[in-house]
């Protein structure tokens, strides 16, 4: 197994996506990249730790490669806002590859070479690359929070559209139908 922690806004959308990938076996919301030892949603959010909201995804390297778990990372959020992931703004939101190794790191600059010789964005990609240092997981509310919220108005209007759309562009990646 191998894993990727990923930051990309608001981390329950990431989780929610990278929880239907086949080759994923966990997807665990945290922080990471900050400066303050096992900070809580309150701190984080206070915008004062430094940390970003992340998602730590383990998966089988045999059945999806890091490359293509960051295709979708490109995909599914916007890498050229600092700070920002639509309404959501802060330092917490911010684009953040924290990368497990060296091998990881270049893998991450060819991704971003490839995305941007493609025009997959329109302006520059802003995504912060650094080692992972500390990831420190979140509180047990945010686990899975999309699938025990699926009605709430945030989960209506932020997170069921990204999964729409990676459920559309990346349907050759899903688990089966109630599998995990």
């Amino acid at each position: 197994m191998e894993k990727a922690t990923l930051g990309g806004g608001c981390f329950w959308c990431l989780e929610a996506v990278f929880r239907e990938m086949a080759g994923v076996t966990s997807a665990q919301s945290g922080y990471a990249g900050g400066h303050v030892a096992n900070p809580s949603y309150e701190e984080v959010c206070g915008k004062r730790t430094g940390h970003a909201e992340v998602v730590q995804v383990t998966f089988d390297p045999a059945l999806l490669t890091f490359a293509d778990l960051l295709r979708v990372f490109f995909t599914i959020h916007d890498p050229t806002t600092k700070d920002r992931q639509g309404a959501d703004i802060g330092p917490q939101y911010r684009s953040i590859i924290l990368t497990h190794g060296a091998e990881q790191e270049a893998t991450t600059k060819t991704v971003i070479a490839e995305i941007t010789t493609a025009g997959l964005w329109p302006r520059p990609i802003v995504t912060e690359i650094v080692p992972l240092t500390e990831f420190w997981p979140a509180e047990p509310e945010h686990d899975n929070y999309f699938a025990r919220n699926p009605w709430s108005g945030y989960c209506q209007a932020v997170i069921a559209p990204k999964l729409n759309k990676f459920r559309k562009a990346f349907a050759g990646t899903l688990k089966a139908q109630g599998g995990d």
